[in-house]
């Protein structure tokens, strides 16, 4: 009720009403555009390429572009290649010193790594397509040409730099990352359809009640956790010395810095996914190889015995990136020469390098009970589906978005009203 109210207020405040109403607007264009086919394309084949065991395969990309892969629309690439760039772009700042001295340089250097990270898209976006029409979809192309092929490719491109710039929009004017916000629409664009599935299941006879409410349950609980997983905080205890400067009296108070335990919220799911696309994709440029074979067999998750391979990479990465993530955004040492410069430091511990020291066990700690975490809850339904007739193997990765995301979202309206002195209800 709190978070119903939080909203009613924010609704009420002109300028938060209208950032609101941007950000819906963009989601309902984003959902417009995912309806709109690439021409040339014949519909029949399409349809009968995503159905039985191939969807094991197809899900993964279905599942950032809520739906827009399998109807092959123009925003069948969805927003990918911007997340793979992404992740390019932040392994070149510590493997490179220009993007590492980008990275310090400010909102400037910040305007200079995204101007970076839109041309590395469009050109991933490039290669994907192209993958994609001649490889994946190319019998379902009406006209077998390169003049064909090139057309789709350029409008698959397109489709995701327009999507780019949609989230850069929300960034700008909007509420909540719109990346992020971007791939939250399309799961949840695919809620009805998924409950709708289910229940014909049911009346179908190949689910029972018992597996029914064993899926329910385990979203329930899936939600529940990562609600508390991002919400989860170690308040570390911060004391400011008293100082004299000319006749007033500074410091003296205590306050704590609140260190996460999943600080990179739903960012290393998304990395994770966006890794394991990649040789899924190169791999349709080589159809009918040995090595399309070893990538369908071995490295996909509809493949036996794939689909323990992708989940073995998938914890594996995730864990890789949260400490990744974490690293980049939390800087101990930087921390703790800002409490010393300002008079502060950890009650028992001594400034300077023992600080950076304990903060960097203490981030360490956190961060590995929120890896496991999202290791677990992305790979659980996974295993599921291999010992039930629950076909979910991407609802735990698609819930911890979606529930992160919304969080998210939240903490940004929070904030908008905090400043205007109303109280959240984001304990």
């Amino acid at each position: 009720m709190e978070m119903f109210k939080t909203i009613s207020k924010a609704l009420k405040v002109r300028e938060i009403r209208g950032k609101m109403i941007f950000t819906l607007l963009m989601l309902v264009v984003f959902r417009i555009g995912s309806n709109i086919p690439v021409p040339g394309i014949k519909r029949t084949t399409l349809a009968q390429m995503f159905t039985g065991e191939n969807m094991g395969l197809f899900e993964l990309f279905n599942l950032f572009s809520g739906g827009s892969f399998s109807n092959f629309t123009v925003f069948a690439l969805s927003i990918t290649p911007y997340i793979t760039a992404s992740i390019i772009i932040q392994l070149l700042t510590i493997a490179f010193p220009y993007f590492e001295r980008l990275a310090k340089e400010g909102m400037e250097g910040r305007k200079k790594m995204a101007q970076i990270t839109r041309y590395l898209t469009v050109v991933l976006a490039l290669v994907q397509g192209l993958g994609m029409t001649v490889g994946l979809f190319r019998k379902a192309v009406v006209t077998q040409s390169w003049f064909m092929f090139i057309v789709i490719t350029l409008i698959l491109t397109a489709g995701t730099t327009f999507l780019m710039w949609l989230g850069e929009q929300i960034n700008e004017h909007g509420i909540g990352n719109g990346i992020s916000l971007i791939i939250f629409g399309g799961i949840v664009s695919r809620i009805p359809s998924g409950v709708v599935g289910l229940w014909n299941k049911y009346n179908d006879g190949g689910l029972t009640i018992v597996t029914l409410l064993i899926f329910i349950a385990l979203g329930i609980l899936v939600i529940v956790g990562v609600i508390e997983i991002q919400q989860g905080t170690r308040r570390i205890p911060v004391q400011y010395a008293k100082r004299v400067v000319g006749r007033k009296m500074y410091g003296g108070q205590s306050t704590h810095i609140p260190l996460k335990v999943n600080q990179a919220g739903v960012i290393p799911i998304i990395f994770a996914l966006s890794i394991l696309q990649f040789p899924i994709t190169i791999m349709y440029f080589f159809p009918g190889t040995a090595f399309y074979s070893f990538c369908q067999k071995y490295l996909s998750p509809g493949g036996s015995p794939g689909v323990w391979v992708y989940a073995v990479l998938n914890i594996l990465l995730i864990i890789f990136f949260n400490y990744f993530y974490t690293a980049v955004t939390f800087n101990p040492m930087e921390v703790a020469q800002n409490m010393k410069a300002n008079g502060g430091f950890i009650p028992g511990i001594r400034p300077g390098k023992a600080t950076v020291e304990y903060l960097s066990k203490v981030m360490s700690r956190l961060s590995i009970v929120g890896a496991l975490f999202l290791a677990v809850i992305a790979t659980l339904p996974t295993i599921i589906s291999q010992y039930s007739s629950l076909d979910i193997r991407f609802g735990g990765t698609s819930l911890l978005i979606a529930v992160g995301v919304a969080l998210d979202t939240m903490r940004q309206i929070e904030n908008q009203m905090v400043m205007r002195n109303y109280q959240g209800f984001l304990k």
